[in-house]
C-alpha cells in the first residue's frame, strides 16, 4: 500500500499518515459560511482537500473513506439579506427568508464546485441540524467548568485549558496583542469566546437553558465533527486563516467536553490565494467569484490546474499568463490521450500525491507523460487529479491541430543531435525562435524535446515551417 506523508500543523513536522481505522478514514473540513456567492480564494481549500480525498479514495477505497463537511447557516450576513427581502416586500417569515437564502446559496456553491470538478463530500451538515447536539456540548462543558454563563451569553473560559494556543504556537497574551478581541464586560478573560448568545425574538434562534439564542460559530463544527466522525478521527483541514481562533477555539472546547479522545490527529492547512501578486480586495478591483470566471468561458478545470500547479502550503498567485498557460497545457494533453482508454496511475504521481500532496510534483510528471506519448497513463492520472476529460473534450479540443507539433518536435530532436555532432546550433536556434513567435513553448532538457501551445498558438503558422 502507498505510504503517504504530510505535514502536520500540530506536531510541525512532515509525518506518515497512520489511520485510526483503515477501512474508515475519516477527514473534516471547515466549509463555508453560505451568504454569497464563492469567491476565488474560498475555492482553494476544496479543491484541495477535495485532491487528499481522492488520493485517500484511491489508496484505502472509496468505500473506506468519510468526508464531512460543514455548512455555517448561522450567520448576521445571511440574517441581514433575508431582513432586506423582508423589506423590500418578500413573503414569509425572516426564518422562512433564511432558509430560503441559505438553499439559495448552497445551490450556487455546488453548482460552481461541481464545475471545478470536486467531488462532494460524503456527508455536508448544516449546523441548523445540529443546535440540540451544540446545546449539548456547552452543558457539558459547563459541568466540568470550562464554560461559564454571563448575562445571556455561555463562554468558554480559555484558562482552563492549559494547551490553548499549541495549534498556533502562541501564547494567549500574544494572540491578545496581535488579535481584535471583543471587550466585553461580562468576559472574564478578554480570550474567552462565545459559545451561545441571545437572539432577538425577529431574528432566527432556539430554546436553550440560557434563554432563547443562537450558537456562535466554533462550537458548530466541534459538535458536528463529534456526532458523524467521533470523539477523534484523521484528518482536520482548512485554510490557515482558520488557524486562530476557529481551529484552536474547537481544539479547546472539544478536548475538554471528551477528555479521553485527541480530535483530529493531523491538523492540514492551505495557504492563501493572491490575484496578481496582490491579495484579492473588492477595493483594488481584483475581487471576483467563480461563477465570474466560468460566466467568462473559462473552464472549470483550468481553475483547478491553475490551483494545483502550486503547492498547497505555499502561497497561490492567480494571473491571467497562468489562466492561459493551463488551458493550453490542458488542451495539449487532452490531444495526446484523445481515443485512447486509461490504464495505471503513473507511478510518479502517486508518489507526488503521497508526499504531503505535492500537486505542483505530480503536474510536472503530466509533462513527463504527455513528452513521451504515454497516454494511457496520462489519462489515468488526469483523472487521479479530478479533471473532466469528457467535459473538455466536448468543449474545446481538435486533436489534429497538434498533428503538426509532433512533427516539428520530432525534427527538432533531429537537429539537436545533429547539433550535439556538430557543435553548431545555429539551425537549432532558428527553428526554436520560429516556435516561440508561433506561440509554442520549447522545453529542451536530458529527457527530451517537448512543444506546449501557447496562449498565442498559431497552428497556421506552424504548418509553414514543416
Amino acid at each position: 500500500m502507498t505510504t503517504i506523508k504530510l505535514y502536520n500543523t500540530r506536531t510541525r513536522s512532515k509525518e506518515v499518515f497512520t489511520p485510526i481505522d483503515p477501512d474508515n478514514v475519516r477527514m473534516y473540513v471547515c466549509g463555508p459560511t453560505v451568504y454569497d456567492r464563492a469567491h476565488l480564494g474560498n475555492a482553494r481549500p476544496v479543491l484541495v482537500f477535495d485532491t487528499l480525498y481522492r488520493l485517500l479514495r484511491h489508496v484505502y477505497g472509496p468505500d473506506h473513506v468519510t468526508y464531512v463537511r460543514n455548512f455555517t447557516d448561522v450567520d448576521d450576513k445571511i440574517n441581514a439579506t433575508a431582513l432586506a427581502r423582508k423589506e423590500a416586500g418578500a413573503t414569509g417569515t425572516l426564518e422562512e427568508l433564511v432558509q430560503e437564502r441559505s438553499d439559495e446559496t448552497i445551490r450556487w456553491y455546488h453548482d460552481d464546485m461541481d464545475a471545478l470538478g470536486a467531488l462532494r463530500p460524503n456527508k455536508e451538515p448544516r449546523a441548523t441540524e445540529f443546535i440540540p447536539q451544540m446545546v449539548a456540548m456547552i452543558e457539558g462543558l459547563i459541568a466540568k467548568g470550562h464554560a461559564y454563563e454571563a448575562e445571556g451569553h455561555v463562554l468558554f473560559a480559555v484558562e482552563s485549558y492549559s494547551d490553548y494556543g499549541t495549534l498556533s504556537g502562541r501564547t494567549v497574551d500574544d494572540m491578545i496583542a496581535g488579535s481584535r478581541v471583543e471587550v466585553a464586560p461580562y468576559k472574564r478573560n478578554p480570550m474567552d469566546f462565545v459559545l451561545w448568545k441571545p437572539s432577538t425574538d425577529e431574528l432566527p434562534g432556539w430554546d436553550s437553558p440560557w434563554g432563547r439564542g443562537r450558537p456562535g460559530w466554533h462550537i458548530e463544527c466541534s459538535a458536528m465533527s463529534f456526532e458523524l466522525l467521533g470523539e477523534t478521527f484523521d484528518i482536520h483541514g482548512g485554510g490557515n486563516d482558520l488557524m486562530f481562533p476557529h481551529h484552536e477555539n474547537e481544539i479547546a472546547q472539544s478536548r475538554c467536553a471528551h477528555p479521553s479522545g485527541d480530535f483530529a490527529k493531523v491538523w492540514m492547512h492551505n495557504e492563501m490565494l493572491q490575484v496578481e501578486g496582490k491579495k484579492m480586495s473588492k477595493s483594488l478591483g481584483n475581487f471576483f467569484t467563480v461563477r465570474d470566471l466560468l460566466d467568462q468561458g473559462i473552464p472549470g478545470e483550468v481553475i483547478r490546474f491553475v490551483m494545483l500547479s502550486t503547492h498547497y502550503r505555499k502561497p497561490m498567485d492567480w494571473t491571467e499568463k497562468k489562466r492561459d498557460e493551463a488551458k493550453a497545457t490542458l488542451d495539449h494533453f487532452l490531444s495526446v490521450v484523445a481515443g485512447k482508454p486509461p490504464t495505471e496511475v503513473a507511478e510518479g504521481v502517486l508518489e507526488a500525491l503521497a508526499e504531503d500532496l505535492n500537486t505542483h510534483k505530480a503536474i510536472q510528471v503530466l509533462h513527463r507523460l504527455a513528452r513521451e506519448k504515454d497516454a494511457g497513463a496520462l489519462r489515468a492520472s488526469l483523472q487521479l487529479l479530478g479533471f473532466n476529460l469528457a467535459t473538455l473534450k466536448s468543449g474545446w479540443v481538435d486533436p489534429t491541430r497538434y498533428a503538426v507539433l509532433d512533427r516539428l518536435e520530432e525534427r527538432l530532436v533531429r537537429l539537436r543531435d545533429q547539433a550535439m555532432q556538430t557543435k553548431d546550433f545555429s539551425h537549432v536556434d532558428t527553428l526554436k525562435a520560429a516556435l516561440v513567435d508561433a506561440g509554442v513553448e520549447v522545453r529542451m532538457s536530458k529527457a527530451g524535446v517537448e512543444l506546449v501551445p501557447g496562449p498565442g498558438f498559431d497552428a497556421a503558422t506552424l504548418e509553414r515551417l514543416t
